[in-house]
């Protein structure tokens, strides 16, 4: 069996399939010269010069490996076509000006991003390893991480949703929203009748959402619509009737910030499937945390800093910034740390992915996941594994039903490779997960927007918080058991048996899963 799949990864490994894919440019490039003629071949030979000038720089710029990949496959199998379409998103001034505009807005933002010492001491005392954790989110994400930390984890939309409205309707200053998906119905409708009425009360309302949602979601004129209820809008990267690469790194994040003490975040968008008003893929199963005290800066300045992105005139940031003493919240989970942090697509740091990949590193006795996606690079694949591998309990929780069936055949061919190390994988039978939680042994967690996926690790703008030492990670944990409960755990024979079109199906879409 082992020479088997030895030789299974010879004949389809990447060197057997580039050398494959230059003879084939070869063979085009001589029967081009063969069949029409002198001026042709000058044609193949300029884009061929050029390709191997672009390959040359792909395989030396600091990009995932799964990237370059399907770049120099691209390029070898159309080279004319590669070589026009990489220059063209090259010399993109869209992404150009966004990744300009977030470089100066972080450092508008830095004076109120400085790290506590005493903190960063203390967990120092406690472990080294996580002092270094800390250290890297600030050094390379820009956000800083708090003590006594106050917490609360919501199972459900509907959990969130209730709580949400509550806080809402006791905001007094301003109210800051930022969210990916936007759709009429009970759950917007009841939080824009507070945001209208808050308004007139005159608190500051903000409201930002991601320009997809005026494909089908929302009116073209909806910020509009807004801004005459005195709600300040945009639209984040409003979709266009032409080509942009920047159109491709979307506005991921789901913040709400109330009054700066107050903060949400997680997976839940503003429509009804994610409070199970709506039924679109089965039960919707989707988490949230809310955030107090001073961490809720993080989140007001994430918040911030896209909003200003086309705007001229600096922000007055001190009169969001929370600068009241941490105070111990009843209903709350205190103590521990928490760092709420931002992952941008234009700061070449995978933030997100590096938090992810530090839990899976470091675990001792578990790690449990919930993910709606399961499309893996090499090193979130090998970390995952190894992790199984030195006898780390992983498991991993899945739709059955997904919102996806092209990132659902394709997640399905990690299984037999994951199970087969020892990795656990269950599917959610009621129907769709849609959260995003990293939980390990009982002392460390993640909450927040980023998916197990290439879109959320290297294209998105995302967010979440990571937790240590607070007791909400038992609450986190708790919930993945329940939900454990209602999956059904995935076998080799499962695997065997799948329908076999998928699974070859699945195989051909790794070529673009950096795409997904």
């Amino acid at each position: 069996m082992r020479k088997l799949r030895g030789l299974w990864k010879i004949v389809f490994g990447r060197t057997t399939m580039l050398v494959l894919l230059l003879f084939i440019q070869a063979l085009v490039l001589f029967g081009g010269f063969v069949i029409l003629g002198r001026q042709v071949l000058m044609l193949n030979y300029m884009s061929g010069f050029l390709a191997v000038m672009i390959l040359m720089y792909i395989l030396n710029v600091k990009q995932n490996s799964s990237f370059k990949l399907m770049w120099i496959i691209f390029i070898l199998v159309v080279p004319i076509v590669g070589v026009a379409f990489y220059i063209y998103t090259k010399l993109q001034p869209g992404t150009r000006f966004i990744s300009r505009r977030v470089r100066e807005l972080i450092e508008e933002e830095k004076v109120f991003l400085s790290p506590d010492a005493a903190v960063l001491e203390r967990v120092y005392e406690t472990s080294k390893p996580e002092a270094g954790l800390l250290r890297y989110i600030h050094d390379k994400g820009n956000y800083p991480a708090y003590g006594n930390a106050s917490v609360k984890y919501f199972p459900l939309g509907e959990d969130k949703f209730k709580e949400m409205i509550y806080q809402l309707e006791r905001a007094k200053d301003f109210i800051f929203l930022e969210y990916f998906i936007v759709e009429r119905g009970h759950m917007w409708n009841t939080v824009l009748e507070i945001l209208t009425r808050k308004v007139r009360e005159g608190v500051e309302v903000r409201f930002m959402y991601d320009g997809t949602c005026t494909l089908s979601l929302l009116p073209k004129n909806y910020n509009k619509r807004m801004e005459a209820l005195g709600i300040k809008c945009k639209i984040f990267s409003p979709m266009m009737p032409f080509l942009t690469t920047h159109q491709n790194n979307r506005d991921h994040r789901k913040i709400l910030v109330i009054d700066g003490h107050t903060a949400f975040t997680g997976g839940i968008n503003l429509a009804d499937e994610y409070i199970n008003e709506k039924v679109r893929f089965g039960h919707w199963k989707d988490t949230a945390i809310m955030v107090k005290g001073k961490a809720v800066n993080n989140f007001t300045l994430m918040f911030l800093q896209m909003w200003n992105i086309t705007e001229t005139e600096c922000e007055n940031y001190g009169r969001y910034m929370y600068m009241g003493n941490d105070r111990l919240e009843p209903s709350m989970r205190n103590g521990g740390y928490i760092v709420p942090y931002g992952d941008s697509p234009f700061d070449n740091e995978e933030v997100g992915e590096k938090v992810y990949l530090d839990i899976l590193n470091t675990a001792k006795d578990y790690v449990h996941i919930m993910t709606p996606y399961l499309i893996l690079d090499e090193e979130l694949l090998n970390a995952i594994i190894f992790a199984a591998q030195r006898g780390v309990d992983v498991k991993i929780v899945l739709p059955h039903i997904p919102d996806k069936k092209y990132a659902y055949w394709l997640a399905r061919t990690h299984y037999m490779e994951l199970i087969a190390e020892g990795v656990e994988i269950y599917e959610y039978t009621p129907g769709f997960v849609h959260a995003k939680v990293f939980t390990s042994d009982d002392e460390k967690g993640v909450v927040g927007t980023i998916n197990l996926d290439f879109r959320s690790l290297y294209l998105h703008f995302e967010c979440a918080a990571y937790i240590w030492r607070n007791p909400v990670i038992r609450d986190i944990e708790a919930d993945f058991q329940v939900t454990l409960e209602k999956c059904e755990r995935i076998s080799p024979q499962n695997c065997r048996e799948y329908n076999l079109f998928y699974k070859i199906l699945g195989r051909a879409l790794r070529l673009v899963a950096p795409l997904m």
